[in-house]
């Protein structure tokens, strides 16, 4: 892994010249480029690229044009995006395209090369898998003599991400954000938004969301009494006006919706 060939894209020179030479001292190959067209030619080259670090916003040739441009010329190759809160949305949609992963500025060194070295590793893992695989379909036509279809490639996992009315959650990152914006929450407090995110435009009882959120039963009274607590905390990071809720509201006598957004705001009852 340690041999492996990376090639970072990014124009501002600092950054990348930087985070060339940690890894470097970490035992990789690298290339840099400053845009998205020379990372293409170096490409072009025949340079042997098993991962790019992408920033995605390039002069010239956007890093959404360059990760496609990447991946059909050798769709294995692991794309890691560099961006910030703003482009969130954007590696969101990049992901679901085939990057890999994404960072957002600023970012730790030891982030940034553990997830090198996963991705890397899971290259290695699938490089392994298939000449197994191949070797199998191989064995089992010359025993049979009858043609064994390709192994489908796995399904992206659609569910990491949580897109609605401007909040996004990535359940991988523990990550949310709100119109571009971080927002801080407690674990407790992740898990009850992820669960009435998961259920948005339906009525969650206290029940359902001690249940989701913190994976135990509770009667009526409790739950309403430990939902309130975190639904009321939730609401003061979330909702611009917290009296007046227009995500996270709650059904009388029944419990809590998260309210797909609309732009006349449903008075909390």
């Amino acid at each position: 892994m340690a041999e492996s060939r990376i090639l970072i894209v990014d124009d501002e020179a600092a950054e990348r010249i930087t985070l060339g030479e940690v890894l470097r001292l970490e035992g990789f190959h690298v290339a840099l480029a400053g845009t998205g067209e020379e990372a293409l030619s170096l490409v072009a080259q025949g340079e042997p690229f098993e991962l790019v670090i992408l920033d995605l916003r390039l002069p010239g040739l956007q890093g959404m044009q360059v990760l496609e441009k990447l991946h059909k010329s050798n769709p294995e190759i692991i794309v890691i995006l560099i961006t910030g809160y703003g482009a969130l949305e954007t590696a969101i949609q990049a992901m679901r395209h085939g990057a890999y992963d994404y960072l957002l500025k600023p970012c730790p060194v030891e982030e940034i090369l553990a997830t090198v070295r996963r991705g890397l590793s899971e290259l290695e893992q699938e490089r392994h898998r298939r000449v197994l695989l191949e070797r199998l379909q191989r064995t089992v036509q010359e025993l049979a003599n009858t043609e064994v279809p390709a192994p489908q490639p796995k399904p992206a996992d659609e569910e990491r991400f949580l897109q609605i009315s401007g909040v996004i959650i990535d359940r991988a990152k523990h990550l949310v954000t709100l119109k571009n914006e971080r927002v801080d929450l407690t674990p407790t407090e992740f898990r009850l938004l992820e669960c009435l995110m998961l259920r948005a435009d339906q009525v969650c009882t206290p029940q359902d969301l001690v249940r989701c959120a913190q994976g135990y039963e509770a009667d009526a009274w409790g739950a309403r009494s430990i939902v309130r607590v975190h639904i009321r905390r939730l609401r003061s990071k979330l909702e611009p006006d917290p009296e007046h809720p227009i995500y996270i509201q709650n059904v009388r006598g029944v419990g809590y919706t998260f309210v797909t957004f609309s732009e006349k705001p449903v008075a909390n009852s």
